[in-house]
């Protein structure tokens, strides 16, 4: 088994996709519409053709009340492994000049990942690992 895709409901749909295919090489799937829910999404598939992220925006989906910057229950992040330290290092540098917001500094951690945290346009957390 494993994990297909995971879903963001999202407020602006183009903003996300350009996101992840600029940093993190995701390619989009023609865009999906339902004229009849007001529904549109895109699949992003990343390099590796594993797991999928799902963009999807419709009116009348509610903004989180979850702080981004503090913990709380259930689906806080998802990693993207981009193949070395190095790369984290970079990724996180190009992030940082480009305006967004990193919560988590490269590091090692107990379990001896080497990962950053950012946040995306959004605010969804996004661990960068290698």
């Amino acid at each position: 088994m494993k994990i297909d895709h995971i879903a963001l409901w999202v407020r602006d749909l183009e903003q996300l996709r350009q996101f992840y295919e600029t940093y993190f090489n995701a390619v989009a799937n023609a865009k999906y519409i339902n004229d009849k829910t007001g529904f549109s999404s895109y699949f992003l598939t990343f390099p590796d053709g594993g797991s999928r992220l799902e963009l999807m925006q419709m009116t009348g989906i509610p903004d989180s009340q979850n702080d981004p910057f503090a913990q709380f229950s259930g689906l806080i992040h998802f990693a993207i492994s981009v193949g070395s330290e190095t790369t984290v290092d970079h990724l996180t540098q190009q992030l940082r000049a480009d305006g967004y917001t990193i919560v988590g500094e490269p590091r090692r951690t107990g379990d001896g990942y080497y990962e950053s945290v950012v946040l995306d346009p959004e605010l969804n957390r996004i661990e960068i690992t290698s």
